[in-house]
């Protein structure tokens, strides 16, 4: 019986947590999962599932490294898992493939209402390369510095300082054009 009421306030406690969790960082894990998948709907069900899986390996959390760091790297791996996934290559790229079909008239007049600046700029960041998109996004949008980002992505500071150069050139002339 004794055993029962400790089990019961070990889950209530770590149910207690992932909802902290999910109150200060969900926003954040979205807006990262969607700079990966590039839909909402996608970055939400992957966002929701990092949450099980950080609520699962709670009890593997060493503290080496901040929550915060921990949860990001357990999201970016999560994301470069489902990115390799046999859902994502053949039904995700494949409805992509039909949607952008010269046929649709609409396609057109979308392109033609979100050329202000700020959507520009997001379209051209989602259209980089993997290795790029995750540097930037990081860095800018998340503001973490280029140690943080080498320990969350395990690539070496330098090899990080260099995505970040060539992505901003890229990103240059991209929006030069």
């Amino acid at each position: 019986m004794e055993e029962s009421i400790i089990e019961d306030l070990i889950v209530h406690e770590r149910e207690k947590l992932i909802e902290q969790l999910m109150d200060q960082y969900g926003q954040s894990l979205l807006h990262l999962t969607f700079s990966y998948v590039g839909k909402r709907e996608i970055a939400e069900d992957l966002t929701q599932e990092i949450f099980v899986k950080c609520y699962q390996k709670l009890d593997q959390y060493q503290k080496k490294s901040s929550l915060k760091s921990w949860i990001w790297r357990i999201a970016i791996n999560h994301c470069k898992d489902y990115l390799r996934s046999w859902h994502y290559k053949h039904i995700v790229v494949s409805e992509e493939h039909v949607k952008n079909t010269p046929s649709q008239e609409k396609r057109v007049e979308n392109q033609v209402i979100q050329r202000y600046e700020d959507e520009e700029l997001v379209r051209t960041v989602m259209s980089l390369p993997d290795t790029y998109r995750e540097v930037i996004y990081l860095y800018y949008f998340e503001e973490l510095p280029i140690k943080e980002i080498s320990n969350l992505t395990s690539v070496n500071q330098n090899t990080i300082k260099t995505r970040l150069k060539r992505a901003k050139e890229i990103l240059k002339e991209s929006l030069e054009v």
